[in-house]
């Protein structure tokens, strides 16, 4: 069963749930790769650098951050995951965050190739 694509109606508005738990995708991010290493940016606004948590298991890397908000009885939360199609060193892989964007650069070990194999279309 997929999720429904439209505007939410008027009495889920009143329920006050985030509208992006409504959508199917998301523009968030851009993730390109250059000069031997791959460079991922999220906006994240609205978060300080001690919400942010980033991790790397396996070819995974996993950003997670929440923020409360006491005055306003309100929690902000994200989680995205992104897989990576070929051997990142690990040791070298950094982070930073500026003005609302998590910037993480992960350098591609030398002689890495894609992993996987090539798939036939058929027609």
């Amino acid at each position: 069963m997929a999720l429904p694509t439209n505007t939410p109606s008027s009495w889920m508005r009143s329920l006050d749930l985030p509208n992006r738990l409504f959508e199917t995708g998301s523009d968030d991010y851009e993730l390109y790769e250059e000069d031997d290493e791959f460079v991922l940016s999220v906006e994240m606004p609205g978060f300080d650098v001690e919400d942010i948590d980033v991790s790397w298991d396996d070819g995974v890397l996993n950003i997670a951050a929440e923020r409360r908000d006491e005055q306003r009885s309100q929690r902000r939360t994200y989680h995205r995951r992104f897989r990576f199609p070929k051997r990142v060193d690990d040791e070298a892989i950094a982070a930073s965050y500026t003005n609302g964007i998590l910037e993480i650069r992960l350098p591609v070990e030398r002689g890495a190739t894609a992993r996987g194999k090539e798939i036939e279309v058929q027609g």
